[in-house]
């Protein structure tokens, strides 16, 4: 017994091969010229059967699928299962290729079946051939499809046709469900279904944590299956005898719905669950001209391209939420019955499609992720460079093969700087600056401007911070006035110096050091909170404005870190805090990925806290700050004097709300 499979070196032609080379008999696969190597690459999972697997030269686009008169002598009276897999599975691909693949293929593969007389021609079609149909689509069904405009249900409609009407050898059909991964690996082999939703779930794993309940979505019930039974069952099927002209729906008998079936994969994921979700059929009263009319505006449509790029969920998805069609598969069961062949429950191994997603299809392995593929070459000027976060990043950058421009006040705390920086390579330099002094950051930008001719990034990471009560400030308004004058006024000045240069060569990055304070608004703090504040906002706006000029702007909400600023605090030597190296790892963060915000899981909790329970929130804020005492210096004792070592209550507190500011 032979066969002869087409799509062969597909994800399910490798996996049904794997089953037939379980049975005697020859495996003749359809291979372009050009993929004779993508065969062979396969040929290893094979083993000690590889031999067996025999490439035949075609292509499907051509009539009896480009078999030569010899290999089709060859073949002639042979093969006694034709499998014809191979099909554009693609909801985004234009309608011609999927018109010459999946019609035109159709039909040069039943050609070819007449031609070596094949015993039966087994056709894997698509329960998209339903099109859009609203109930339980049969069997038996086929014409009674509905809304087949989109091209991909069309043509796995049009060409189940071709062999319905064509074909004159035996056939069968198989609809298969939408197929994901290997049950027992995990193995896909691209992001398809609903795998275009895992990056908006590792986003949301990473920005808030998994306890948290969140809104989602709900809609139809979406029929998913595993490769591994759709191989099997159509192994099992296409052996049974007394079955031909019989159409098999590969499907699961209980189909999930949208929310459901993205609650798993998020728990599977460690992400946050859609515990309230809204069904999307609530939205399907606004008339569809209004809904054409505001996708017409070019703010809309910016927006949605821009989100559905950054999620990967091409538009056409969304046809799915609201999936409409049920499918009877009795036939499929009847021909299953006693094979031990059924779906496994997606609970049982939605964690393993998550994993093999996560560690080889997720888009983000293959950004060139290193930080000297964004900055060898380029001019990134960092304040505050000689100490704690701006030396920790001046090192990163220069070791990148950046030109590192180091800002800071005192050229001697500068001068071994300067040295370690030179023996890691790259072109480094040192500006003395007082950033408190507008006149002479003007300096500083002009100076930069002259020896470089441009400034790619701007890292304003020199900043002071105040921790004093209010009550205790009453007759320090200085204090406020020198905090906005460094944290606001000075980094406002390099951003206006700079952007002009950043507008011109069309490109740059402005990546502002904040404060986890502004997000929770911790209490000692309001000098300090409200100078980083005033320059997120600002941020916010200046984000909008030169979104377009390809001008990126990220604010790192940063948690507590152990740098020289902290040091006079003595309780923060008791407090879980970030090493310099590891807060500059979020810098290197924002300039692979020019997010628009970086910040801790606590940090955007915090935030939310203040947003849906501010009285709440305000009571929680308040007894940390009773709980903790304010520094030496704003009790008016003398330096060097002993401090009043933490309480375990105090040091619990401080684990639990680790990286706050108290």
């Amino acid at each position: 017994m032979s066969y002869f499979v087409t799509g062969g070196t597909g994800f399910i032609g490798r996996f049904l091969i794997d089953r037939l080379l379980e049975r005697e008999g020859t495996v003749f696969v359809l291979v372009r010229k050009s993929s004779v190597g993508k065969l062979d690459a396969l040929r290893p999972r094979w083993g000690g059967e590889a031999g067996r697997v025999v490439a035949i030269v075609g292509d499907l686009a051509k009539p009896k699928l480009g078999v030569s008169a010899a290999d089709a002598a060859k073949l002639k009276g042979k093969v006694k299962h034709l499998f014809h897999l191979a099909a554009i599975y693609d909801l985004s691909a234009d309608a011609e290729s999927q018109e010459k693949a999946n019609i035109d293929g159709t039909r040069h593969a039943v050609q070819l079946a007449e031609a070596i007389a094949a015993g039966c021609v087994h056709h894997v079609s698509s329960i998209a051939a339903a099109g859009l149909y609203d109930g339980v689509f049969r069997e038996d069904m086929f014409e009674e499809a509905e809304e087949l405009d989109h091209p991909y249900f069309r043509t796995k409609h049009d060409s189940e046709a071709v062999v319905r009407k064509e074909c004159k050898r035996p056939w069968r059909v198989y609809r298969p469900a939408m197929v994901v991964g290997h049950s027992k690996t995990g193995e896909i082999d691209k992001i398809d279904g609903p795998y275009y939703f895992f990056k908006l779930i590792q986003k949301m794993r990473k920005a808030l944590p998994q306890w948290m309940p969140t809104v989602g979505i709900e809609g139809g019930r979406i029929n998913i299956v595993p490769v591994d039974f759709v191989v099997d069952a159509l192994d099992h099927i296409a052996h049974r005898k007394g079955l031909d002209g019989g159409c098999f729906h590969l499907t699961e008998p209980e189909p999930r719905r949208v929310g459901e079936i993205l609650n798993l994969f998020a728990k599977a994921a460690h992400a946050p669950q859609m515990t309230m979700r809204l069904n999307a059929k609530m939205f399907g009263f606004i008339p569809d001209f209004v809904v054409d009319s505001a996708m017409s505006l070019a703010p809309v449509r910016r927006i949605q391209k821009q989100v559905l790029a950054d999620l990967g969920i091409p538009k056409e998805m969304f046809k799915f939420i609201n999936y409409p069609t049920r499918f009877d598969n009795r036939e499929c069961a009847k021909a299953l019955k006693g094979s031990g062949i059924a779906v496994p429950p997606l609970e049982d191994y939605a964690w393993r499609l998550w994993d093999y997603w996560e560690r080889n299809l997720d888009p983000d392995l293959f950004i060139d992720r290193t930080l000297a593929g964004k900055v060898k070459g380029k001019v990134i000027v960092i304040t505050g460079g000689t100490s704690g976060i701006g030396e920790a990043t001046a090192y990163k950058m220069a070791e990148a093969g950046a030109q590192v421009v180091v800002v800071a006040r005192d050229p001697e705390k500068a001068a071994p700087v300067m040295a370690r920086l030179k023996t890691l390579g790259g072109k480094a330099k040192f500006v003395s600056c007082d950033l408190a002094d507008m006149a002479d950051c003007d300096r500083l930008v002009a100076t930069v401007l002259k020896e470089f001719g441009r400034c790619d990034f701007l890292v304003n990471n020199a900043g002071r911070s105040i921790r004093r009560g209010i009550a205790s400030s009453f007759d320090r308004f200085h204090d406020f006035e020198r905090t906005m004058q460094l944290n606001y006024f000075g980094s406002l000045r390099l951003i206006m110096g700079f952007l002009p240069a950043m507008m011109k060569q069309n490109r740059g990055q402005v990546i502002n050091i904040s404060s986890i304070g502004v997000l929770t608004q911790a209490p000692r703090f309001s000098a300090y909170v409200a100078s980083k504040a005033a320059l997120d906002s600002f941020t916010g706006c200046a984000a909008s404005e030169f979104n377009d000029d390809n001008i990126a702007f990220t604010t790192i909400n940063m948690p507590l870190v152990k740098t020289p600023m902290i040091a006079p605090t003595k309780l923060y030597n008791n407090v879980p805090t970030l090493t310099p190296e590891q807060a500059a790892d979020l810098v290197v963060e924002a300039i692979v990925y020019r997010p628009v915000r970086i910040a801790t899981r606590l940090g955007i909790f915090g935030a939310l806290l203040h947003a849906v329970a501010p009285k709440a929130t305000q009571i929680i804020l308040n007894t940390a700050f009773r709980m903790f005492p304010d520094s030496t210096a704003a009790q008016g004792r003398k330096e060097g004097a002993r401090e009043v070592e933490l309480t375990p209550e105090q040091v619990a507190f401080a684990q639990v709300t680790q990286g706050i500011h108290w």
